[in-house]
This record gives C-alpha cells, structure tokens and sequence, in this order.
C-alpha cells in the first residue's frame, strides 16, 4: 500500500472549504471528493494514519473525516494527537459497528461517528453539521459581537437588528442571518455552500433550492439593484458578495 499522502487536486474556486479525508481506501477517498467538490467542498486525502495527522497539523482545514482503521496509527491514536493541538471538527468513520467504539470515539474528543455504511447524503449532512456548530462555538466564545457597519447600512447581530440610514428593515429569520452572513464577508465573496453553513441550520434541502428567492426578496428590502448593485453582488456560477463601501 501507498504510504504518501493522495493528496487531493485544488478545485479553481477560491471559496471552496478545505476539508480531508484520511482513509487507507484511496476508492473511498476518490468517491468522497468526487461528491463533495461540486457541493463548495477542497477535499484533500491521505492513506495512512502519520501522513494525515501531519496534513492536518501543516494545514487549514474545517473539518476532519477520520476512519478509525488505519496503517501506522489508528484513528483513534491519530484524534488523540489532534485533540492536543486543535479544535478542528472531526467526524469519524468506522467500518466495525461496536458501540464501544463510538463512545471512545466520542469521549477522545469525536464530533460524530458515521459507519461505512453511511450514504452520501447523510455524510453531507454530518459534515455540516460539524462545521456549523463549530463556527457557532466559536461565535459564542468571542462574546457579544459589535455592531456591523457597510455604508449606510448597520446590522447589530446582538438585537438581530438591521437598519438602512435612520430606517430599520424588516427582514425575517432566514433573511437577516443572509444579510449577516454576507456582511461580515464583505469585500468576499460567498459560495452558495457556505450560505448555507451559515444561515441553514435546520432544512438544507428546502434552503438550497429557494437561496436566490431570499436573496432577491433581501435586495428588495435594501432598494438595491441587481443590474447594478450597491450592496449585493451576483457572482456568477459562484455566488453572491457583499460590496465593500
């Protein structure tokens, strides 16, 4: 067996969110970035338990997906490692059903356990899932956040607040946690993917296929212009970026 690293190719898009995969099935590996990449996702890929302890370590990367059945180290012994040096999101993969291991798992410091027998879509669904609550973790811990100026316009996340001028908008849940988004990548731009790490915690599905209504219902609430915009901005085949003022 190959004991270098496969290291997945980088896709073109600059907002991908760089994820690995460490699994001695370089199959699974392929198939998993094969499913992932068109979905927002850089996927990366080792095979042995060494080399993805030392990508993970060397790299920048939002979540993990660790087997537990590993060349060189376990995943356990590899987790173990990782937990020393980084919070990063780890969801674990094992092809033994024992819930022996998924309480270990889980107490070394797992977010989630998946068997191998799991389908692309719930694998989708973990992996965000991880990622988000990790991101909302993170917001928590930093404390209140500061009001959030572009222009004219103020967002205060603390009140879920927004306001255009003097004029307050009214916006509902979906569309203030868009604009919130947006807004604190500004300048950025954001893949429809990471919209949806975002805003969408609960139904994915329903989000992803109605993601533009919100958006052009949002410009309509700011008076922008999707022709020519002063505050969002289409990105075509990508997604959307709040313009810097």
């Amino acid at each position: 067996m190959n004991s270098q690293p496969v290291t997945a190719q980088r896709g073109p898009s600059p907002v991908a969110t760089p994820i690995i995969i460490i699994d001695d099935d370089p199959k699974l590996c392929e198939l998993i970035r094969d499913y992932l990449a068109p979905l927002g996702y850089d996927v990366a890929s080792a095979n042995t338990g060494p080399d993805g302890l030392e990508m993970v370590l060397h790299g920048d990367y939002r979540a993990v997906i660790l087997d537990v059945m590993l060349p060189g180290m376990d995943g356990f012994e590899v987790l173990k490692a990782i937990r020393h040096q980084s919070n990063v999101p780890v969801l674990m993969l094992t092809g033994r059903g024992d819930e022996a291991d998924r309480v270990v798992g889980l107490e070394i410091g797992a977010d989630d356990y998946l068997p191998k027998t799991f389908s692309t879509r719930e694998l989708l669904a973990r992996l965000r899932a991880v990622i988000r609550r990790t991101q909302l973790k993170d917001r928590a811990e930093g404390g209140v956040e500061t009001d959030l100026t572009n222009g004219d316009l103020v967002i205060s996340p603390g009140s879920r607040t927004a306001a255009l001028g003097d004029v307050p908008l009214k916006l509902t849940s979906l569309e203030f946690d868009l604009l919130l988004s947006l807004t604190r990548a500004r300048g950025r731009v954001r893949s429809r993917e990471q919209i949806l790490d975002d805003v969408a915690g609960r139904d994915y599905d329903v989000f992803d296929r109605s993601i533009d209504v919100h958006v052009s219902a949002l410009r309509q609430k700011l008076g922008d212009d999707p022709k020519a915009p002063i505050f969002i901005q289409t990105v075509r085949s990508v997604g959307y970026m709040m313009i810097k003022q």
